[in-house]
């Protein structure tokens, strides 16, 4: 099984998943999964479609952000209200899972959460944010 680290009770990361462990997640789980890998990127990975189809065969939500480089704005936004409004455990993946939590702590920074908490959470899940929240 992926790394899976869990940030918050309702919010984990992990790097690339493929088909088989995002339906162990669901089946642990996992209601919403956040696919913030960009199909493409490495010859191994699997498709997102690929992804979705095991995720929502195994009963939950599936969504694609694609992010390159640092999320935009309007990812995080969009990753944020997902996350929010999701009836239980979320979990979101990319090559390493940093641009996921990025995405994640970047949301919940534009909501208003404390970002000396945000940087917690993440460095206990392994992630250094401080260039993303503090710069």
């Amino acid at each position: 099984m992926s790394d899976i680290r869990k940030v918050t009770d309702h919010f984990s990361v992990a790097p690339q998943v493929t088909p088989e462990e995002a339906a162990a997640a669901v089946a642990g789980g996992v209601v919403l999964v956040i696919n913030n890998r960009p199909d493409g990127e490495a010859p191994d990975q699997p498709a997102s479609a690929e992804v979705e189809a095991a995720v929502r065969a195994a009963g939950a939500d599936y969504l694609f952000i694609p992010v390159v480089g640092r999320p935009t704005p309007e990812q995080a936004k969009a990753q944020a209200a997902a996350v929010d409004a999701a009836k239980g455990p979320v979990l979101a993946f990319c090559r390493s899972g940093t641009r996921s939590i990025t995405a994640w702590a970047m949301g919940e920074a534009a909501s208003g959460a404390s970002k000396d908490d945000l940087l917690r959470a993440a460095i206990a899940a392994g992630y250094d944010l401080r260039p993303v929240l503090q710069g």
